[in-house]
């Protein structure tokens, strides 16, 4: 079994172009000294078979042979070994990259976004297993998705995990240092990772695929230095540089606070892709105006978040007003609207800015956020509010903002056994895993008759007007008379 393994794995290098017909016997030598062996037996015929199978073979033999522990870390480890041996050069990568950037950047982007799932660095197979589907709400159809193509670890990757030496290195997982990195029982493996170098307002950047891929070519834009994420006027020119440099991509930062920021904080970087969220849908509702800035178009987003599109041929100007902007609202406080800037020399305001073309001129929303906690709201005033958390308790950052909810893989079974107990009558409040949807549940039960047929799709529609109401929680203007007047307020307080 092991040398057809071998040899389907070397057909497959070869046929995607990871390897040249030239060095298959090279590469059957290279794959026989990972696994250990030092014979080869030719297997008469060798069948066209997905990565996913191949490597799932190579495995099972690696754990009979004692090579490998049979958990899912581990044999991430050790596959992803197998196929950085099989991973060109960083040299190599880069030159293809800039050979077809220079016929266009589509190019580059298609030829990138293929290699990284043929080095299986985008487990492509895992990413089709995601749950995925749209929902209608008044802001358009939101994306919603349960993600379960990010392994779980299980008890014994955990305690291996905590067992293991702790390191520094690389200091984070956006750290340019990870491409190549073998990984250990507490960070991924990369050997099959490779980065493309690029200049972002004159600094040293790097661009790379996100491996879980939460949309079509979800990709990071990552400092070369591990400093920290910073929102201020060098951000916005770098988001509108990318844009230049990709325009079939958008690209968006986290804020730079917590609660309303990503999940890292410490390395300055931004994400984009091609992809056109409901958030770049969604219609300008309000025109607004900025003294000076006649040659800017400005607008109010029919959003459930507080967003401030900017609108101009010329990117110096769309920089110049969100720097404005920006330090208007780090200042700016609303008592009224409970809008705060600071509390004991805490800072609360920030903002999630998106950059794209559109229609051959450059524009930046801006999506006002603000990190505010009170005894009645401990994890965030503009944050999902307790009632919500049986679906969505995570921090909104930037993919959310834009109309994606990323959802807890938990969901996916909780969702179907609840599907089934709203069908068959069952003790919804009795069981542990369910009780935290009863109350919904029940308003549900009030409002539908469920069958087999219709439940999960009655239930997957109110997940996305769930996640409609975790967005109206996150703006901070809501979107009601009151809500309206105070977002012109701080509209005619930029100057």
């Amino acid at each position: 079994m092991i040398y057809q393994a071998v040899a389907a794995l070397t057909d497959y290098a070869v046929r995607t172009g990871l390897v040249d017909e030239v060095e298959r016997v090279w590469t059957i030598n290279t794959l026989l000294g990972e696994l250990g062996l030092d014979s080869w037996e030719p297997p008469e015929t060798v069948a066209d078979r997905p990565l996913e199978e191949i490597l799932h073979d190579i495995l099972d033999w690696a754990v009979q042979q004692g090579r490998v522990a049979d958990d899912i870390t581990s044999r991430d480890l050790f596959d992803t070994r197998l196929m950085g041996r099989l991973t060109p050069r960083p040299t190599r990568v880069i030159r293809q990259f800039r050979a077809r950037y220079a016929l266009s950047p589509q190019s580059a982007t298609d030829w990138y976004y293929r290699f990284c799932q043929d080095t299986d660095y985008i487990r492509s197979y895992r990413i089709a297993r995601d749950v995925k589907w749209v929902s209608p709400t008044p802001y358009g159809e939101l994306d919603i998705t349960i993600n379960l193509s990010k392994p779980e670890k299980d008890p014994r990757a955990i305690a291996a995990a905590k067992a293991a030496p702790q390191s520094g290195y690389p200091k984070c997982l956006l750290c340019r240092e990870n491409e190549g990195y073998a990984g250990r029982m507490n960070h991924p493996a990369r050997q099959n990772h490779r980065i493309i170098p690029l200049v972002i307002d004159g600094k040293a950047w790097f661009f790379q695929y996100s491996p879980y891929v939460y949309y079509n070519e979800h990709c990071i834009v990552f400092n070369g230095q591990h400093v920290p994420m910073r929102i201020d006027r060098a951000a916005f020119r770098k988001l509108l540089d990318f844009v230049r440099q990709f325009p079939h991509y958008f690209v968006g930062s986290n804020a730079d606070l917590p609660i309303v920021g990503g999940s890292i904080l410490s390395h300055d970087h931004f994400q984009g892709g091609r992809y056109t969220f409901a958030m770049e849908k969604a219609p300008v509702e309000q025109v607004v105006s900025f003294a000076g800035f006649d040659d800017v178009e400005a607008g109010i987003v029919k959003w459930p978040m507080s967003v401030i599109r900017l609108r101009a041929a010329d990117d110096s100007r769309l920089v110049e007003l969100a720097d404005r902007i920006l330090t208007a609202w780090r200042g700016y406080t609303d008592e009224t609207a409970f809008i705060f800037a600071e509390t004991d020399g805490e800072p609360h305001n920030t903002i999630t800015p998106i950059a794209r073309m559109r229609e051959g001129k450059f524009e930046l929303d801006l999506v006002l956020r603000n990190n505010i906690t009170t005894a009645e709201y401990p994890l965030g005033v503009f944050h999902p509010h307790q009632e919500l958390h049986h679906i969505k308790k995570e921090n909104i950052g930037l993919i959310e903002v834009m109309g994606l909810a990323v959802l807890p893989a938990r969901l996916k079974g909780e969702l179907t056994a609840l599907a089934d107990a709203l069908v068959q009558g069952g003790d919804i409040r009795g069981d542990a895993a369910l009780e935290k949807h009863a109350d919904w549940a029940e308003g549900l039960q009030k409002q539908y008759t469920f069958t087999r047929e219709n439940a999960m799709d009655i239930l997957q529609k109110e997940v996305g007007k769930v996640f409609a109401t975790v967005l109206e929680h996150a703006g901070v203007y809501k979107r009601t008379d009151e809500g309206r007047a105070a977002f012109l307020r701080f509209i005619d307080a930029v100057r």
